[in-house]
């Protein structure tokens, strides 16, 4: 699996209450974004795939520590994983905690739209606040942005923007940082101003509206290239548009 085809998603959502089906949703929608999938099989300490027979119940029992443990599609060829966890309110945007969810696939050279319409699954499912799908690579160093100044003096590379970590940012509607896939939310987009007709032409070109009224963004055609500067740009100027995200503006 090469870092610029494998893609990292992760989205953020309200933090899991009581009986809450949200990881089996989310498991489901995931299923239905990949025709063929089945996540029926957890990965043992050692590294071996083990059959889950009883999925549904075993996902309902969780973590002691919140969220739910891996499950995958057992072909170590073509690895497809995903799981949930929870971050705490002093951790989390606004004070109040998240549940997060993260999956990991290699994207069919031939379909790029199947990578949006996991993260769409996914964040639908999850009930998400936003989250976006990135290449390992590029999300190295999407993931340097984030600074915390005292520990780490050095600016993130390639001229990105810093921004604040996530317990500075005034509200979990207001997304931490960019993605090559951006799900947002109808509460994100409106915490950053999407869509605006007048300014937002190019973006919608790549964009679709969900069933739940947020939206998926598309930043480049194909999966984002840091190394190219036709996709920097595109980043950069992102970040340009919607300044509230990673925390950098308050909006009045």
């Amino acid at each position: 699996m090469t870092a610029k085809r494998r893609i990292t998603i992760i989205v953020y959502a309200p933090a899991l209450v009581g009986e809450d089906g949200r990881p089996l949703a989310v498991v489901h929608s995931m299923e239905r974004a990949l025709p063929g999938l089945r996540l029926g099989w957890a990965i043992s300490d050692e590294g071996q795939f083990i059959p889950l027979p009883q999925r549904e119940a075993w996902l309902a029992r969780g973590r002691p520590e919140g969220g739910f443990p891996l499950v995958c599609n057992g072909n170590e060829s073509y690895l497809v994983s995903l799981n949930g966890t929870e971050t705490s309110a002093g951790s989390s945007p606004g004070g109040q905690a998240q549940f997060e969810v993260h999956a990991n696939l290699r994207l069919p050279a031939d379909d790029i739209a199947v990578a949006v319409d996991v993260l769409e699954g996914v964040g639908e499912g999850a009930r998400a606040f936003w989250g976006h799908a990135t290449p390992f690579s590029a999300g190295v160093d999407i993931a340097r942005q984030t600074k915390n100044w005292a520990a780490n003096p050095q600016p993130p590379p390639r001229g990105l923007p810093a921004l604040k970590l996530p317990w500075d940012i005034r509200s979990p509607e207001v997304p931490h940082r960019l993605g090559w896939l951006n799900y947002w939310s109808a509460a994100a987009a409106r915490a950053i101003g999407f869509p605006d007709p007048a300014r937002d032409a190019d973006l919608l070109s790549r964009a679709r509206q969900t069933a739940m009224g947020g939206w998926v963004v598309r930043l480049t055609e194909v999966p984002l290239d840091l190394d190219n500067p036709a996709h920097l740009d595109a980043l950069l100027s992102a970040y340009e548009r919607f300044p509230e995200i990673g925390g950098r503006v308050t909006p009045r």
